[in-house]
């Protein structure tokens, strides 16, 4: 059974972020080969750390929570790691992680990039570790024998010597079934179809500012949930809080899932993406499986399905972003808002595996 070794994900099960999110469920569908997750241990909760399964074993390696140094210090130690393991190839997930990639070609490991975003784009860097990001990029690009892209529009920006040893995969989705039960809702003082949605990481890439500033100019008994918790450090959540106010109309529910989650999608009156900048965004394909009717920012990520042109507000713009909730709220017909073309079969994380297998096994590797 070939073996392989991931790099780049805090570890899963039950622990927030998209690429946490991506390598829960891509791995969990991979039986057909072994897989060893590197995983930090600060960020395990006890539901991780006493997960098993019977093609993946996890090595919990030591790790901070301080921006900057997280994901090198425990990319380095993997990367040792993986250098002197049977691992035939080694999965890297995301360009800070791939730093230190060159020892493992040295070394004979076949390397696969799967590149989520550009995480140099992302407002929690400062220019210095923006700069280090972007070195990461050139490195884990010029290294990867294979390279996957989540986003196509991504994949296209750099030049045909890369882009002939990529693919394009997408991210899939977890089913989830509607529920009935309201009693999270209840919990969170709200009522069905009286509050808009947002789900995500609380980082100031997802445009929480944006959507907490439009939502205040709102003359509305609805109110505006968001479900999520933040990264390393709570201060951008002091300002959105600030910036709610204490009226109660704005909920911070937390990092929210299984059932809970599925309850505040089912009885939700719209769902907001204001991000600045996204990979492909897993929670945009849960929205549109629940039937939401969808607002979001005009940038690439959303581009790469086809909503209906009124969803879109221009990317940054409380102003526009305001006038576009209002113009929800008050519409006629909500299903206006409402994605019909995209079916979410499609987005299987099984098929998805499959395909990354295929890589895995490809024999032709382009330099």
């Amino acid at each position: 059974m070939m073996q392989i070794d991931v790099i780049g994900t805090r570890g899963f099960p039950g622990i927030q972020g998209g690429v946490e999110r991506h390598c829960e469920c891509l791995y969990r569908n991979m039986s057909e080969v072994s897989v060893r997750v590197f995983r930090r241990k600060p960020f395990l909760t006890p539901e991780a750390a006493a997960a098993k399964y019977p093609h993946i074993r996890f090595t919990d390696l030591p790790s901070t929570r301080i921006k900057g140094l997280e994901a090198v210090l425990h990319s380095l130690l993997a990367t040792v790691i993986s250098v002197f393991s049977a691992a035939r190839v080694v999965h890297i997930h995301n360009i800070g992680p791939a730093m230190f990639s060159p020892l493992l070609r040295l070394t004979g490991k076949r390397v696969v990039l799967t590149y989520h975003s550009a995480n140099y784009e992302h407002d929690k860097w400062n220019l210095i570790e923006k700069l280090i990001l972007r070195l990461s990029e050139k490195i884990a690009l010029a290294t990867a024998h294979r390279i996957i892209f989540v986003n196509s529009i991504q994949r296209d920006k750099y030049p045909e010597r890369i882009r002939r040893k990529s693919i394009c995969i997408a991210n899939g989705i977890t089913p989830m079934t509607s529920c009935a039960d309201t009693s999270f809702l209840q919990h969170l003082v709200l009522k069905p179809k009286k509050y808009l949605l947002t789900v995500g990481r609380i980082t100031p890439e997802k445009g929480l500012d944006i959507l907490i500033r439009a939502f205040r100019k709102l003359r509305t008994d609805t109110k505006l949930v968001i479900a999520g918790a933040p990264d390393q450090n709570s201060s951008y959540l002091h300002t959105l809080q600030s910036e709610a106010g204490t009226n109660g109309r704005v909920v911070f529910a937390g990092f929210v899932q299984g059932d809970n989650l599925a309850q505040l999608y089912t009885h939700a009156s719209a769902y907001v993406l204001a991000s600045r900048t996204e990979g492909f965004p897993l929670v945009l394909l849960e929205a549109i499986s629940f039937g939401l009717p969808l607002i979001v920012s005009d940038i690439d990520a959303t581009r790469l399905l086809p909503l209906a042109q009124v969803s879109y507000f221009e990317t940054g713009n409380s102003e526009a972003l305001s006038r576009k909730l209002t113009e929800f709220l008050t519409a006629e017909h909500a299903s206006d808002y409402v994605c019909h073309t995209v079916n979410v079969l499609n987005y299987d994380w099984r098929n998805i595996a499959s395909q990354v297998i295929k890589v895995y096994r490809s024999e032709k590797i382009s330099y």
